[in-house]
C-alpha cells in the first residue's frame, strides 16, 4: 500500500525472505520425515558428506545475507527521499551514490552520465555479491561428482581385488562363498559413497540455487526501484539546466556590455585628458575580444529561445494529432 501511495518509494524485500524461509521449512520437514535413510547415507562417508553439508550451510547463510543487507540500503534511500536525516552509518552498496548526492533530496539533481555511472556501479556491486553463492552452487555439484567417481573407483578396485583373491580350487563352496561375501563389502561401501555424495551434492545445489534465485529477484527489484527514482532526478535536472542556462546568458550579457562601455569611456577620457597617444593596442584587442564574447552569448541565447519555441510548436502539433487519433478511435468504438 505504501508503494501505491508513493510510486517511487523503494519496496522492502520482505516477500523474498518469506519465500526463502518457507522453502527451507519445507526442506527441513521432508528431511525429518526421511531422517533414517538420510543418516544411513550420510554415514557411508561422513567426511565428504559433512564437507558438502557445511558448504551448503555456508551458501544458505551468504544468500540470506545478500537479501538482508538490502534493508539498510532501502531505508537510507527512503529516508533521503522523504527529507529526513539519513542514518549516520553510510550505506555500503550505495556508497558512491550517497557521496554524490550529499544534501537533501529536493536540492539534488543528476545528469544522465552521472545516473548511468551510479547505476553501473551499483549493478556491478550486486553482481559481485552473488558471485560467491554461484560459486558455492557449482562447488556442491563438483563435490557430489567427486564423491561419485571416488566411490566408483573404490568399487572397481575392490571388485578386482576380490576376484583376484577368490580361490575357486579350494573345493569347499561354503568357504568360497564366505570369501566372496567378505570381498563384496568394500565394493558396496564404495557404491554407498558414490550415491550418497551425489544425493547430498545435488540436493544442496538445488536448495542453494532456489535461494540464489530469490536473492537475485530481490536485488533486481531493488535495482529497478532505485533506477525509477533516480530517473525522476535526471528529468528535473534537464529542465533546470535549460532554465538556468537561459538565465545565465541573459544575466551575463548586460553585465559584460556595461563593462565594455565603462572600459571604452575610461580609455577615451584618459586619452583626451593627458593628450597621450591612442590607447594601448593590447587594451583595444581585449575590448574587441570581450565584444565578440558578448555577441557569441547573445547568439547562444537566441538559439536557445528558438529551440524552446520549436519545441513548443512541436508539442502543440503532437497534442492535436493525439486528439484526432482519440476522436477516430472513439468513432470506431461507437460503430
Amino acid at each position: 500500500m505504501a508503494r501505491d501511495r508513493d510510486p517511487y518509494r523503494l519496496s522492502s524485500p520482505h516477500v523474498y525472505v518469506v519465500r526463502m524461509v518457507i522453502f527451507l521449512v519445507i526442506t527441513l520437514f521432508v528431511g525429518l520425515i526421511l531422517y533414517r535413510p538420510i543418516i544411513t547415507a550420510f554415514m557411508s562417508n561422513p567426511g565428504l558428506n559433512g564437507l558438502i553439508v557445511c558448504v551448503g550451510l555456508i551458501g544458505v547463510a551468504l544468500t540470506f545475507r545478500q537479501v538482508v543487507r538490502l534493508y539498510p540500503e532501502i531505508n537510507w534511500v527512503n529516508r533521503y527521499r522523504e527529507g529526513n536525516a539519513p542514518e549516520r552509518r553510510q550505506p555500503v552498496l550505495l556508497g558512491p551514490m550517497a557521496s554524490l548526492l550529499g544534501g537533501r533530496a529536493e536540492e539534488t539533481f543528476l545528469s544522465a552520465p552521472a545516473l548511468r555511472s551510479i547505476l553501473d556501479t551499483i549493478g556491478t556491486r550486486l553482481d559481485e555479491a552473488r558471485d560467491i553463492s554461484r560459486y558455492l552452487t557449482g562447488l556442491l555439484v563438483f563435490l557430489g561428482l567427486l564423491g561419485t567417481f571416488w566411490g566408483l573407483l573404490q568399487t572397481v578396485s575392490s571388485v578386482g581385488a576380490t576376484i583376484q583373491n577368490l580361490d575357486v580350487g579350494a573345493g569347499d563352496a561354503a568357504v568360497v562363498f564366505e570369501d566372496l561375501k567378505a570381498g563384496l563389502e568394500a565394493p558396496l561401501s564404495g557404491m554407498g559413497t558414490a550415491f550418497s555424495s551425489s544425493l547430498f551434492g545435488l540436493t544442496g545445489s538445488l536448495i542453494l540455487g532456489f535461494l540464489d534465485l530469490q536473492a537475485g529477484q530481490a536485488q533486481n527489484r531493488f535495482y529497478t526501484d532505485l533506477e525509477d527514482w533516480l530517473s525522476t532526478l535526471t528529468e528535473i535536472d534537464a529542465e533546470r539546466a535549460i532554465a538556468t542556462g537561459g538565465e545565465a546568458v541573459a544575466t551575463a550579457s548586460p553585465g559584460l556590455q556595461q563593462a565594455i562601455e565603462r572600459l571604452n569611456r575610461t580609455l577615451k577620457e584618459g586619452g583626451g585628458a593627458s593628450g597621450s597617444p591612442p590607447p594601448n593596442q593590447a587594451l583595444a584587442n581585449l575590448a574587441e575580444g570581450i565584444q565578440g564574447l558578448v555577441n557569441h552569448l547573445r547568439s547562444e541565447q537566441k538559439l536557445m529561445r528558438d529551440w524552446a519555441d520549436t519545441q513548443t510548436q512541436q508539442n502543440a502539433r503532437i497534442e492535436k494529432l493525439l486528439e484526432r487519433l482519440n476522436a477516430a478511435l472513439e468513432q470506431d468504438d461507437s460503430r
